[in-house]
């Protein structure tokens, strides 16, 4: 094939993409109404000057900045900035949590300082067995926050310890990790109309 593109290159390619949509396709079946009622939890939190705190480790760090980024600044709409904060960004507390204490404390620790209740926490896992990812969501559960987890696989513990439990049908992370960002795009949409209406 012309500019030296293989046949295995172009077949790699095109089933990439065609997984990547079945999966979210196959997620949406099961999570339509899930989707919906969790971004309602969202905004009615958000609407009584309540949080959204975010984490989750590698790529799910760069989703909960995606999202945080997303609810701070503008999704679709020129609105009031919604308060939401990445557990994942300061380098300081960061490595003193993990220096000090202990890595898989490093998002529980943040929502003692951070969190309140009736605040929202999402916690991001492509297995749903981080330990930090874990332990944060436990520590926002015993302070009475809305619990929210993006995970996959067969969900791990995260499913059993969250309000709103999100679990993609698949072991393979990166593909998990494209729905989870469409789901993170969903909610912040919905939430923004939800709030702010569509104009």
């Amino acid at each position: 094939m012309e500019h030296g593109i293989s046949h295995l290159q172009r077949d790699t390619a095109e089933a990439i993409f065609r997984e990547s949509a079945e999966l979210t396709l196959a997620f949406l079946e099961g999570h339509l109404d899930l989707v919906v009622r969790a971004a309602g939890a969202i905004a009615g939190a958000l609407r009584v000057g309540r949080k959204i705190l975010v984490f989750g480790n590698g790529g799910s760090a760069a989703d909960a900045q995606h999202i945080a980024g997303e609810l701070v600044n503008r999704f679709l709409l020129d609105r009031p900035a919604l308060p939401a904060i990445a557990l994942t960004t300061d380098g300081s507390i960061l490595t003193s949590i993990s220096n000090d204490r202990d890595y898989a404390q490093v998002f529980a620790r943040q929502i003692e300082a951070l969190g309140s209740a009736g605040d929202v926490a999402i916690g991001i896992s492509t297995s749903g067995q981080s330990p930090s990812v874990v332990c944060g969501i436990e520590t926002a559960g015993k302070m009475q926050l809305c619990t929210v987890a993006f995970t996959g696989g067969d969900g791990g513990k995260l499913i059993g310890l969250v309000d709103y439990a999100f679990v993609v049908p698949s072991r393979s992370t990166p593909r998990i990790q494209e729905v989870h960002a469409t789901l993170g795009h969903a909610l912040c949409q919905l939430v923004e109309t939800d709030l702010f209406g569509t104009s």
